[in-house]
């Protein structure tokens, strides 16, 4: 007895219960290292071919996306009754998984981002240049319209008559609900991808490589179930360019800036939430002050502006 009570009183020193929080837990010691930020402009990067090769990666990926999604949409929205079809269910599905395959499949060429938001938030958090974030948002919405346009070429008809994917607000709901709806899914999409390639979460997890494409296709399903009925779910202004270019009907452009507008906002206000609040990256003694780092997020955002 008296040698169990031993192990308990070992035990209760060995592990103490008081642990660092906030900053302070962030200026231990770390087996991880804060990649450096990503200069505005980076020259060097067009007489690269990693360069253009991660373009290229950008392009497949969001031509595959498209291709399956809108078919997947094309194939719930012709039948008479939902009961024959994959209905939404399957339809978030499609746009979850595909993201989760192409994340897992372009992750190390690229990066993976298949969404000019992503880029967008990822480049206000200094994680790429302005010349790499511009080039791959060109090169998506590039995709976009060829796996949406090969789509309209195998059922024209089909793909006229029944909305080819375009988002549009739903009848019921205002321009404000869809922009709301947009801007919190691609918050949710955004700082999902910051937290699964955070470097801290990758150091320790760095045993489980499938790790970061999971929950990102995740939140991309589950945002697809919540929003579908209001917006058709864009969170993603290359696919909404894509199905609005290749559909090309008068009530399809009518709404079309808020899917631009919305999963910009949405980006933006994830990309500060993880870096200032989460992170608390402008506050460690390594990288510039707060008024800095906002200074430079407001000098990043001009650009894009």
């Amino acid at each position: 007895m008296e040698g169990k009570e031993e192990d308990v009183r070992l035990g209760a020193n060995k592990f103490t219960e008081r642990q660092p929080i906030g900053t302070a837990a962030q200026s231990q010691d770390k087996d991880y290292k804060e990649p450096p930020p990503a200069p505005l402009f980076e020259p060097g990067e067009l007489s690269s071919w990693s360069f253009y090769r991660a373009g290229i990666a950008e392009f497949m990926a969001t031509f595959l996306f498209l291709y399956i999604t809108i078919l997947t949409v094309m194939g719930v929205v012709k039948s008479s009754t939902k009961c024959s079809t994959v209905g939404i269910q399957g339809i978030a599905w499609s746009f979850g998984g595909m993201i989760f395959a192409l994340v897992y499949c372009t992750a190390g060429i690229s990066g993976g981002h298949i969404n000019p938001a992503v880029t967008f938030g990822l480049f206000l958090a200094r994680k790429l240049s302005l010349t790499r974030a511009l080039f791959y948002m060109v090169m998506q919405c590039l995709g976009a319209i060829c796996g949406a346009g090969v789509v309209k070429g195998f059922q024209k008809g089909l793909y006229e008559n029944n909305g080819g994917g375009a988002n549009v607000v739903a009848p019921g709901y205002t321009k404000g609900d869809g922009l709301g709806a947009e801007i919190v899914g691609t918050f949710i999409l955004v700082y999902t991808v910051f937290s699964a390639t955070d470097a801290k979460r990758s150091a320790r997890d760095s045993h489980v490589p499938i790790l970061a494409p999971l929950p990102i296709g995740f939140a991309v399903f589950l945002v697809h179930l919540a929003t579908i009925p209001i917006t058709g779910t864009g969170i993603n202004p290359a696919r909404s360019l894509g199905a609005a270019i290749i559909y090309n009907k008068r009530h399809a452009w009518d709404d079309h800036w808020i899917f631009w507008v919305g999963p910009f906002i949405g980006a933006a206000l994830a990309a500060l939430y993880h870096q200032v609040v989460i992170r608390a990256i402008p506050f460690k003694s390594r990288f510039p002050t707060s008024e800095a780092y906002f200074s430079l997020l407001l000098e990043s955002s001009s650009f894009i502006a």
